[in-house]
């Protein structure tokens, strides 16, 4: 196919698999990715399902796992952490999201070099889904944003986390707040394809589970396995775009020589290599690159890749349960910093920050960050989206908060048609 053909035929297989109560989509939008299997996987139906709370969740993903050998797709929440460590999240919780779901897809396709496949299901279910007709645009009602905490409050917690940093209780933390609306009515299909093309990113995914909905235009990787190889791509580092090519450059540039920036970046690469040694084969942890510099619409960031070769005795639900919260929305040390998440965030994280993806039937696996992501609860008509930073003690609480409308910027344009 070519590209427009392909883009028409993304678009249809994912409105065919909205009709089910269950489908997953993931999209690299054709970002080239040496680590990425296939370019589009569509997951639609559910032949077996399991939703865990966090408490025994990845016990019971691992049986589940077990007992359903083959393509599994899913999602894991932030407040997993509740169960690895000793922490809690009180927060009121808005979008019902559970800590862990996972499902058996019915019908599996996938797109590699252009061309898709039925991994599981008919043939003619390509025939199928190329005729179906799209609808006209309509994007639905759309909400009035609001914040959970003004600049004022921001930037005072901000101050309070360095002064933190400043006595040595933490080195780095991922502080976030949350942007949201209620009695939204938006269309989920409708806003994903408008998030993309604002935001055409590499891990990019349409997650609907009954009558709630992740549209997510996630830039960042938390971990993948191929074959004997574990891979993980934490994002620290970010950059305004210029339309003036010069500009750009000049900022690019700037990124990838900034100390600040740098030492945020490489705080999390060793988080991620501490983690990873809980899988690894003894010695085999290793930085492919280290800030490196990548371009989407919105920003330049700064992306590091750790690897290590994996433990035979580790189960792949081990893998992603040893590296569970995501790093780089953390901080270090992960467990300080999580409580310090908790004590100066205004909302519940629940399912941002976490993770979606799938596994595969020979045990790899690969899994995006939520981040930069709608996040919506049709039955409750509650919308949310929310973005964050690193917050160290070089970190200016004015230029944090900017940065924070910088990565809403997509989202927000999404969300006023723009």
């Amino acid at each position: 196919m070519n590209t427009q053909d392909l883009s028409i035929f993304k678009q249809q297989a994912l409105l065919w698999a909205t009709q089910f109560e269950v489908c997953c989509c993931l999209d690299s939008n054709q970002y080239s990715d040496p680590y990425s299997k296939y370019d589009f996987l569509l997951a639609a139906g559910a032949q077996h399902q399991i939703t865990e709370s966090a408490g025994l969740a990845f016990n019971g993903l691992r049986d589940f796992y077990e007992q359903h050998p083959g393509w599994m797709f899913g999602m894991l929440g932030h407040d997993l952490k509740n169960e690895l460590e000793e922490l809690n999240s009180a927060h009121p919780d808005q979008l019902q999201f559970p800590d862990v779901f996972f499902f058996v897809p019915q019908f599996l396709i996938a797109v590699k070099d252009g061309l898709p496949t039925i991994i599981t299901g008919p043939e003619e279910l390509l025939n199928t889904i190329s005729n179906i007709k799209l609808p006209p645009a309509s994007a639905g009602i759309i909400p009035v944003i609001l914040s959970k905490m003004d600049k004022d409050s921001y930037l005072e917690k901000v101050e309070k986390l360095r002064k933190s940093i400043s006595l040595g209780d933490i080195y780095e933390v991922t502080f976030c707040q949350e942007f949201f609306a209620e009695q939204a009515a938006i269309n989920p299909y409708q806003v994903y394809q408008n998030l993309k093309d604002v935001s055409p990113t590499p891990f990019s995914g349409f997650f609907k589970l009954t009558d709630k909905y992740i549209l997510s235009a996630s830039p960042e990787r938390f971990l993948c396995k191929r074959k004997n190889q574990l891979f993980s791509q934490p994002i620290k580092g970010t950059a305004k775009r210029s339309s003036d090519p010069e500009e750009d450059e000049k900022i690019r540039l700037g990124l990838l020589n900034s100390t600040k920036e740098q030492a945020e970046n490489v705080m999390i690469v060793d988080l991620v290599r501490n983690d990873l040694t809980k899988s690894a084969v003894k010695g085999s942890v290793k930085v492919e690159e280290l800030f490196g510099i990548y371009t989407f619409p919105q920003v330049h960031q700064m992306i590091s890749t750790i690897s290590c070769t994996v433990d035979p005795l580790i189960h792949p639900v081990e893998a992603l349960k040893n590296t569970f919260p995501v790093g780089s929305m953390t901080g270090a040390p992960k467990v300080r910093a999580m409580e310090l998440i908790e004590e100066t965030e205004c909302s519940r994280r629940g399912i941002y920050s976490g993770s979606f993806g799938y596994f595969e039937p020979d045990g790899d696996f690969d899994f995006n960050v939520v981040i930069r992501s709608i996040l919506y609860n049709e039955s409750s008509k509650y919308l949310s989206f929310q973005v964050g930073g690193a917050i160290t003690y070089a970190s200016s609480a004015e230029a944090e908060y900017e940065e924070c409308l910088l990565k809403a910027s997509a989202i927000v344009k999404t969300l006023k048609g723009r």
